[in-house]
């Protein structure tokens, strides 16, 4: 029973592959550090293709769910996570974020400097995925692949600066 599974299983993901790779999107989202078909056609099933839909990078991350709340009176202010969202596409994102540690330099110093101010494990992968997911929304936009000079150039200006 488990062999059939597992010949289904196989057989699902070739034609997911070729699903998504013959999609127009196809290539901008594999150029991304951290995504691969499997992960590309779940974040781009989640997203949706309709180039209207995000008029904004900051609409994308509210949706992602990867952006923070602040929330902020006279003498307070905090910055909570999104409880409200689409779990199946943060769970991918997260999963981009992780893999992008690796497979991206620009990706490893932006996390590097989230656990440098103290912030946790989740939170340091979830503040990167939220800059991933701004990155992509500019590609998208400007129909271009992932550069990762272009990408990280602003953040690697204000470390130098900072």
């Amino acid at each position: 029973m488990l062999i059939a599974l597992n010949e289904q299983i196989a057989a699902l993901e070739e034609q997911l592959s070729a699903h998504f790779l013959a999609h127009p999107d196809a290539e901008i989202y594999q150029s991304m550090p951290g995504i691969g078909e499997i992960t590309g056609a779940r974040v781009l099933a989640e997203f949706g293709d309709d180039p209207t839909r995000y008029t904004s990078a900051k609409a994308r991350k509210n949706y992602a769910g990867t952006s923070p709340i602040t929330r902020a009176s006279g003498r307070t202010h905090a910055v909570h996570a999104r409880h409200a969202r689409n779990d199946r596409l943060a769970d991918a994102l997260h999963k981009q974020a992780f893999s992008a540690i690796n497979a991206s330099p620009g990706a490893r110093r932006y996390y590097d400097k989230q656990r440098a101010r103290d912030a946790g494990y989740n939170p340091a992968l979830r503040q990167l995925g939220n800059r991933l997911v701004g990155i992509l929304h500019g590609c998208l936009k400007t129909r271009t692949l992932y550069d990762e000079t272009t990408a990280w150039s602003h953040h690697a200006t204000l470390t130098a600066t900072t």
